[in-house]
C-alpha cells in the first residue's frame, strides 16, 4: 500500500490531473535537484490532425498562409495514413513561456516522457545555448508570427493573392541565404514591426515626386548618370537582407514580406546548427529524470518498461546495411556524447585522462552545463567525441577523391585516426560546408542596376541544376538583371560560369 500510495499515477490512461502531477514532479527534480534553468512551461494537448498542421507550419503556433505549408500537410498526412511514418510525440517551441504540444493519443508514460524531454530538456537548451541567446528573442516570437500572419493576409486583400504568393515563392527559394551569421539580430516585436511599416509608408509618401518621370532616359531605359557604384565595400552574405534594403523596384509592402521571411529564417538558424546537441540534451534529461522518479518509487515497473522501450527506439543507430538507415542518428550521437561526458567526469580511464585532462574526474553537471551553453554541433563533436565512442559507433574515415579510381580508408582506430575521424565528422555539421557560399559582391546602382552574386566553389563542387531557377527568383525580387559568377575556392581560378535573370 505504501508503494502504491507513492505513485504519481498508475495505468496507461492520462488525465489533465495526472499530466499536471508529472509536470510538477519532473520540474521539482529538473530545477531543484539538477539545477536546469528553464522558461515557464505552457503545455497544450492536441489531436493528430493538429500535430500534422504543426508539422506543416514548421512547428510555430501561428503562421502566414502559403501553398508550401499545405503541400507539406498533405505529404505528412498521406504518409501517416499509409503507415509509412509516425507522428512525433511532441513539438516544442522556443518561446517564453515555452510551448509544448503533446499528442492526445499518447499514453501516460509517453506524456511523462515528452514532458521531461521537451518541457525541461529542450526548454533549458533554448534558454541556455549561446546561439539561441544571441539570435532569438523567445519572449517576442509568438507576437511576431501573429503580426506576420495578419500582415500577409492584409497584403492578399489589397494586392491580390497571386502577387503575394509569387513574392513569397521567391523569398522561400532564397531563405537559406537570408541568414546573417555574424550580425546580431534585433528582437522580434509586433509593435516595432508596425511602427517600421508606418515609417516606411510615410517615407515613400514624402519622397514621391512626379518630376522624376520627366528626366531623359538612357538607351537601356535607366536614367542617365555620370557615376557608377558597381562594387560594394565588402560582400554581403545575407541575400534577402540586401534585397530588402536595396532592391530598386520593391514596394513598401513587398519589402516587409521579404523581411518577414528573412526573420523567420533567422529564427530557425540556431536550430539547424544544434540538432545533435539539442536532441541529445533533451534525450539525456528525459532518461535521467524518469529514472530518478523510478528510484524514488514514484513510477512502477510497467511505466518504466514502456519508457525504456520508446527511449531505445529513439536512440537506435541503424547500420549502413540495415533497412531504414538514414545516416547518423542525432538522438543516438547526442545522447551517447552527453552520457559519455558524465562517465568521463565520474569514472575516467587512463585514455580519458589523456584525451580530456580538463574534465576527467570533474563535476559532471557543471561540465554538461558548459558544453550545452558554449558549443554548437560542429565544435561540440570536435571537442568532446571520445575514442571510446568512435569505437562503439564503428566510425572510420574514407577519402573519395574524384581524380582517383578507388576510395581510400584514411583513418582507423588509432591515435591519429581518432583525431581525423573526429575532425571530419565535426566538419559534416558545419553549416558553411552544407550550403553554397553565395554573396552579393556588386550593385551597379547608377548604371543598369545589375546585381552581381559570386559563388565560391568548395572543393570544386558546382551548383546544382536548380540554381538557374533560384536565380530567376532572385531576379523577380531585385527587379533587374542578376548575374551569378562561379569561381573556384583557389584564388585566381574560375570556371567562368555566369547566368542572368
Amino acid at each position: 500500500m505504501d508503494t502504491v500510495s507513492r505513485l504519481i499515477a498508475s495505468g496507461s490512461e492520462w488525465s489533465f490531473d495526472s499530466i499536471a502531477a508529472f509536470d510538477r514532479e519532473i520540474g521539482r527534480l529538473a530545477v531543484d535537484e539538477y539545477g536546469l534553468d528553464c522558461y515557464p512551461n505552457q503545455i497544450e494537448i492536441i489531436a493528430s490532425e493538429q500535430m500534422l498542421d504543426a508539422y506543416a507550419s514548421t512547428g510555430l503556433p501561428v503562421s502566414y498562409r502559403h501553398w508550401s505549408f499545405g503541400k507539406a500537410f498533405i505529404a505528412h498526412e498521406q504518409a501517416y495514413r499509409r503507415g509509412a511514418s509516425g507522428l512525433a510525440y511532441e513539438i516544442v517551441i522556443n518561446s517564453d513561456p515555452c510551448i509544448a504540444y503533446l499528442m492526445e493519443q499518447n499514453t501516460l508514460p509517453m506524456q511523462a516522457l515528452v514532458i521531461a524531454h521537451a518541457c525541461y530538456g529542450h526548454n533549458s537548451f533554448f534558454k541556455g545555448n549561446y546561439l539561441f541567446r544571441q539570435w532569438t528573442d523567445a519572449s517576442a516570437i509568438v507576437d511576431y508570427t501573429v503580426f506576420a500572419r495578419d500582415y500577409v493576409a492584409r497584403c492578399e486583400e489589397r494586392h491580390g493573392m497571386d502577387a503575394v504568393e509569387t513574392l513569397l515563392d521567391a523569398c522561400h527559394a532564397l531563405k537559406d541565404h537570408g541568414v546573417s551569421r555574424y550580425r546580431r539580430a534585433r528582437p522580434l516585436s509586433e509593435a516595432a514591426s508596425l511602427r517600421r511599416e508606418q515609417d516606411r509608408a510615410e517615407h515613400e509618401r514624402l519622397r514621391h515626386d512626379d518630376l522624376w518621370r520627366t528626366l531623359p532616359d538612357s538607351d537601356d531605359g535607366v536614367a542617365a548618370s555620370p557615376t557608377s557604384d558597381a562594387v560594394l565595400d565588402e560582400p554581403e552574405e545575407n541575400l534577402l537582407y540586401f534585397i530588402e534594403k536595396h532592391a530598386p523596384g520593391l514596394a513598401t509592402w513587398e519589402r516587409e514580406l521579404v523581411r518577414i521571411v528573412r526573420r523567420h529564417a533567422q529564427y530557425f538558424y540556431p536550430q539547424g546548427q544544434t540538432q545533435v546537441m539539442n536532441e541529445g540534451w533533451a534525450t539525456f534529461w528525459h532518461y535521467t529524470l524518469l529514472n530518478r522518479l523510478y528510484d524514488e518509487g514514484r513510477v512502477d515497473d510497467g511505466f518504466m518498461l514502456e519508457v525504456l522501450a520508446s527511449h531505445t527506439n529513439v536512440i537506435t543507430q541503424r547500420g549502413f546495411d540495415e533497412p531504414g538507415f538514414g545516416g547518423i542518428n542525432p538522438y543516438a550521437l547526442g545522447f551517447a556524447m552527453f552520457t559519455d561526458i558524465k562517465r568521463i567526469c565520474e569514472a575516467p580511464t587512463e585514455e580519458d585522462r589523456e584525451w580530456f585532462p580538463d574534465i576527467a574526474g570533474g563535476d559532471w553537471r557543471a561540465t554538461l552545463d558548459t558544453a550545452m551553453r558554449q558549443y554548437k554541433d560542429e565544435s561540440f563533436i570536435g571537442q568532446f567525441l571520445s575514442p571510446r565512442l568512435i569505437r562503439e559507433f564503428g566510425l572510420f574515415a574514407l577519402e573519395d577523391d574524384s581524380d582517383e579510381d578507388s576510395v581510400e580508408v584514411i583513418a582507423i582506430h588509432n591515435d591519429e585516426g581518432y583525431r581525423q575521424v573526429r575532425r571530419r565528422l565535426a566538419h559534416q555539421y558545419d553549416r558553411d560546408a552544407l550550403l553554397p557560399d553565395i554573396q552579393v559582391t556588386g550593385y551597379d546602382r547608377a548604371g543598369d542596376r545589375t546585381l552581381t552574386l559570386r559563388h565560391r566553389r568548395h572543393r570544386g563542387r558546382s551548383l546544382a541544376s536548380g540554381a538557374d531557377e533560384v536565380l530567376r527568383h532572385a531576379g523577380r525580387l531585385w527587379g533587374y538583371k542578376v548575374r551569378l559568377e562561379s569561381i573556384d575556392d583557389v584564388p585566381g581560378e574560375s570556371d567562368g560560369r555566369s547566368a542572368e535573370a
